[in-house]
């Protein structure tokens, strides 16, 4: 069973009389009857729901907001609402239901991946390798676990053999207590009685599923992403979602303009309410869909510079908004972000904004993996950082030993556990699991994903013997720019360097691609001694 480890929120230190208080539980009337409903729970004085609703407790229970009826002249610390995900004077806290017993993460795994291939040939999206000893699919589950969810399913359909074996493996069936029992569980896409065809969008796979979804005693569904790498607290999500009473909130990435054109940008009013959407725009249009930033939480210079929002693909919508979507309004739509919430917008549901102020990569083509990947060995500061106390991102535990450097020059650079290094020159690279180069090798601005297994060193004699060529990159061999897959065997005295400049190549037959200009070995392909590519 995997331990978790959860963090309590840090409490603002905004001191308020409980008079004001009084005041601003009840500007939320709205919120709260919604949260008694669903507690079960009479609302006949502010002390009713305390046993549900106290959320982070304070020291002092008698400082809790909901902890008594009765006005009182102490002071009291309050969290404020949060707007942005980017942290100003602390942390936000859930002041509603706890988000273990209220909310269920729903992550899509994705469809077939075709703009990753050949990463993809063997495995769904989620399951590919990243930051050496990791997978996407533990960035969102992560996030769910650091952001107190622990209901989780994972909704798979493509190649999904080795996501469903690293879910099992990583996460435990109870991420809860004996109170509140959680889970991360697979979803097969499958056929039905009702419903004979295949998952055929985002929607339509939430859609397949609502049934199962509906027997959840939640308030709200956090739809997320499977091949997204970010670190996000989703609670801070929730809280504005519920705070603003809306039926969906849309994570939104503030944009400048050089990059805004690639996304699906929204537009708000002066409340963050979404009530435009242009999927990928050009030149006038993309300034149209320009937006005050500052709204949602952006300081005044930085949103001159990024003056668009774009939704990330993460939602959280009300449950009761859900089935009404899905089942009633759009029964056949697809996709969510191109049909179902734009769709929800015009009909009249509050669809609210809201902001999330760091790093985001949606890891949908080569070219973006290469790059979050080599990110992650920025000097001083790294694009996305592993190293993170309080949010670990999680993954599964394989009991490997520590890597070893045997005579090596190694400069920025990443290696996962269980490597061999024999004197050889490692600069700029990721090495993943048990990653193996030989002497004479030199590794530049390179991936390797390392691999699946060991080879003995026996083994690896007689395959060297009999002529056959060992896991790993061989003696004197230089790989550079490239992405080398699992298993890959490369032989002695290869160069992987593109030493055309070649943009496009589909060498399958060979065991390699090239996307970008990046040079991407084939898992399991074997590229004989002496080979340039």
């Amino acid at each position: 069973m995997m331990a978790v480890a959860y963090t309590a929120a840090v409490m603002p230190t905004a001191i308020i009389n409980s008079e004001t208080a009084s005041l601003n539980v009840t500007s939320k009337l709205s919120v709260r009857s919604r949260i008694c409903s669903f507690a079960k729970c009479s609302y006949s004085s502010l002390g009713s729901c305390e046993s549900f609703l106290g959320g982070t407790r304070m020291a002092d229970s008698s400082w809790n907001l909901f902890s008594s009826g009765k006005q009182s002249s102490r002071k009291m610390l309050l969290s404020p609402r949060a707007i942005s995900d980017y942290p100003v004077g602390g942390d936000a806290s859930l002041y509603s239901v706890d988000a273990s017993r209220s909310v269920l993460g729903i992550i899509l795994g994705g469809g077939a991946g075709t703009r990753l291939y050949p990463l993809t040939k063997k495995r769904a999206k989620p399951a590919v390798p990243i930051g050496a000893n990791y997978r996407l699919i533990d960035i969102p589950v992560s996030n769910c676990i650091n952001s107190n969810i622990n209901k989780i399913y994972v909704l798979t359909q493509y190649n999904s053999a080795s996501l469903n074996k690293h879910v099992s493996r990583a996460y435990a069936t109870n991420l809860g207590s004996y109170r509140n029992e959680g889970f991360v569980e697979i979803l097969a896409a499958q056929q039905s009685h009702d419903n004979p065809n295949w998952f055929q969008g985002t929607a339509d796979a939430v859609r397949q599923y609502l049934w199962l979804f509906e027997e959840a005693q939640v308030m709200d569904y956090v739809i997320l992403g499977g091949d997204h790498l970010y670190r996000m607290d989703y609670q801070k999500f929730i809280q504005v979602h519920r705070d603003t009473g809306a039926d969906i909130t849309v994570a939104a990435l503030p944009m400048d303009e050089a990059r805004a054109s690639a996304f699906g940008l929204m537009k708000i009013d002066g409340k963050g309410r979404i009530y435009e959407f242009a999927e990928k725009p050009k030149e006038d249009e993309l300034r149209a869909m320009q937006v005050d930033t500052t709204v949602l939480g952006l300081d005044s210079e930085r949103a001159k510079l990024k003056s668009y929002i774009a939704s990330m693909g993460i939602y959280v919508v009300r449950k009761e908004a859900m089935v009404s979507l899905l089942r009633k309004d759009f029964p056949e739509a697809n996709d969510f972000g191109s049909e179902v919430i734009p769709g929800a917008t015009k009909s009249g549901m509050k669809v609210q904004a809201y902001l999330f102020d760091g790093y985001w990569e949606d890891i949908g083509t080569i070219e973006a993996f290469y790059n979050a990947n080599l990110g992650i060995t920025k000097k001083p500061v790294p694009d996305f950082s592993f190293y993170d106390r309080i949010s670990p991102i999680y993954t599964q535990p394989r009991f490997l030993p520590p890597s070893k450097m045997m005579d090596a020059d190694i400069r920025d650079s990443v290696i996962g556990e269980g490597c061999i290094i024999r004197n050889a020159a490692i600069y700029h690279s990721s090495l993943g699991l048990r990653s193996w180069v030989s002497e004479g090798a030199v590794v530049e601005d390179t991936l390797l994903m390392g691999a699946d297994y060991y080879e003995t060193d026996q083994q690896r004699r007689e395959l060297l013997s009999s002529g056959g060529i060992p896991m790993g990159i061989g003696r004197n061999s230089i790989v550079k720019r490239a992405i080398v897959d699992k298993n890959a065997r490369i032989g002695e005295n290869v160069q992987i360097v593109n030493v055309d400049n070649v943009r496009e190549a589909e060498r399958e037959a060979d065991g390699f691609f090239i996307r970008s200009g990046l040079v991407t070995i084939f898992k399991d392909a074997i590229i004989p001694d002496g080979t340039i590519i």
